[in-house]
């Protein structure tokens, strides 16, 4: 008697079977999927969803928050178990507060939890106990000021910050890691607890180990503090070579 076993097709047997990232990013951002394609723990997937930025500067970040629910109402229908919102000064533009507010934002249209950039980098730095930063960005100033200014309301002590003046976010992603390294070096990091690199546009998780070694201070990147952030919230237990913080 022939005998039909019928198997079921589970989704450990899928992407994603371990948990499901989504993640939000501007559309000239061409380094944050890279940095967490390749970093993601085993049995965790990817999926994006773009809203439209060409340059880095206050009116553009703002004008693209507005995609934020388009984006999240796609990137619901991939199941998602959680989303991200990959851009620092883009959760941050419009002052204290605005981070909180883009994750609710996303939270309340999709059902899942989300993070924020810009309230990653602040759960990082509690979680290495930072109080003073020296801060590396590729900004222009004004967006250095706003940042700088989002920081200190939060109590955080700026140290020091220089910035890249660059505008265009396709010019920020063409810098390589060299470039990331040598200017966190000349940060005048002295008096601070530990060093702070902008952007997730800016190339950073393959210099961030050697740097805190070279420094002798912690490295917190928007990148690595996203992603750390994102784990945390998925409940997936990181093993990463990305610095202290993924030793917390």
């Amino acid at each position: 008697m022939l005998k039909v076993i019928t198997v079921a097709v589970e989704r450990v047997s899928m992407y994603g079977w371990r948990s499901r990232l989504g993640l939000i990013l501007p559309s000239s951002n061409t380094t944050n999927e890279p940095e967490f394609y390749n970093h993601l723990p085993d049995g965790m997937s990817l999926h994006t969803a773009r809203m439209r930025l060409e340059n880095a500067n206050a009116k553009a970040l703002e004008d693209m928050a507005n995609e934020v629910e388009r984006c999240t109402d796609l990137l619901a229908t991939a199941d998602v178990d959680a989303i991200a919102y990959g851009c620092t000064t883009g959760s941050l533009v419009k002052g204290a507060g605005y981070d909180e507010e883009i994750e609710t934002r996303i939270e309340d249209r999709a059902g899942v939890p989300a993070v924020a950039t810009a309230a990653s980098i602040k759960r990082a730095f509690d979680a290495l106990n930072l109080r003073s930063l020296a801060i590396a960005t590729p900004y222009i100033q004004d967006l250095n000021e706003r940042e700088e200014r989002f920081l200190q309301e939060a109590g955080y002590e700026v140290v020091d910050l220089q910035g890249l003046e660059l505008e265009a976010n396709s010019a920020i992603g063409d810098r390589t890691p060299e470039t990331t390294y040598r200017q966190a070096r000349m940060l005048n990091h002295g008096d601070a607890d530990g060093v702070f690199i902008s952007c997730t546009n800016y190339r950073t998780f393959e210099i961030v180990e050697q740097l805190e070694t070279d420094l002798d201070k912690p490295v917190v990147t928007s990148n690595q503090a996203t992603l750390w952030d994102a784990l945390q919230t998925v409940g997936v237990e990181p093993d990463l070579p990305l610095g202290r913080l993924f030793e917390c």
